[in-house]
């Protein structure tokens, strides 16, 4: 579900973008490829995932450091009626908390490290983003940042300083993001861990089977990855008060 997630991370993306304070193109398309990338990390708690294989033995060390961290904690906070298993994939990163913990932290980060810390969280999320969705959508606001960052470095810089602490809610959004995905799957998603329901700490919230769809699917991939695309694309700044002029004709006074 690589693409999807991060299809989805760039529509929430670009939906966010105003809401920390990115109201032109560039400011928005930042935010969107940072979320989508980061909406990726979440699968880090699998072996062969595209964010453990994307920086090689570094990304599958932190790897094998959630899992173990994972199954501890799904064995100390197992409820009665929870199933027998590892508690590695899907399990504490694909929870509410996990997303919440990754953007504080990130907050914090960016605040006390300014641009420089802004510039490596992005980076992360642009080249996962990059894996997941192809450069042909990343390479357009990459590009764009970098032309912005030679024509005019200090505006660049300061923009990077404005977006400390921010950027939090771009990653804690792309992580959400993602278990949101999941729940949507015949698997469904543990997001409101450790809220007990039913018996069950770790609950696979799903909705009813005739809204859920397998991993992989066609319906993912010809349908949801596509109406992903197409949202982000309407959402841009300025791209909505066109489309709606191509089909609504202005009234004769």
């Amino acid at each position: 579900m690589g693409r999807s997630h991060a299809g989805s991370g760039l529509t929430v993306g670009v939906a966010l973008a105003g809401w920390v304070g990115q109201h032109t193109l560039t400011g928005a398309l930042f935010v969107a490829v940072v979320t989508a990338g980061w909406s990726l990390v979440p699968d880090l708690d699998h072996r062969s995932s595209t964010a453990t294989r994307r920086f090689g033995w570094i990304t599958g060390a932190v790897s094998w450091l959630l899992r173990a961290a994972s199954r501890h904690v799904y064995a100390w906070t197992k409820g009665r009626r929870d199933e027998h298993c590892t508690g590695e994939h899907r399990h504490l990163s694909h929870t509410a908390v996990f997303a919440a913990a990754m953007g504080y932290g990130t907050a914090w980060l960016t605040t006390a490290y300014g641009r420089w810390a802004v510039a490596g969280v992005a980076v992360f999320g642009v080249i996962l983003a990059t894996k997941a969705l192809g450069d042909w959508i990343v390479f357009p606001p990459v590009a764009a940042a970098g032309l912005w960052a030679v024509t005019d470095l200090p505006g660049f810089l300061t923009e990077l300083d404005s977006v400390s602490g921010w950027i939090g809610v771009a990653v804690a959004a792309g992580c959400l993001t993602h278990c949101v995905g999941d729940a949507l799957t015949e698997q469904g998603c543990p997001i409101l861990w450790p809220i007990p329901i039913g018996g069950e700490t770790w609950a696979e919230l799903r909705p009813p089977a005739m809204l859920r769809f397998r991993t992989n699917s066609k319906v993912e991939k010809r349908f949801l990855f596509p109406a992903f695309l197409v949202g982000a694309l309407l959402l841009l700044p300025g791209v909505w008060p066109h489309v709606q002029a191509l089909f609504i004709k202005p009234e004769r006074i």
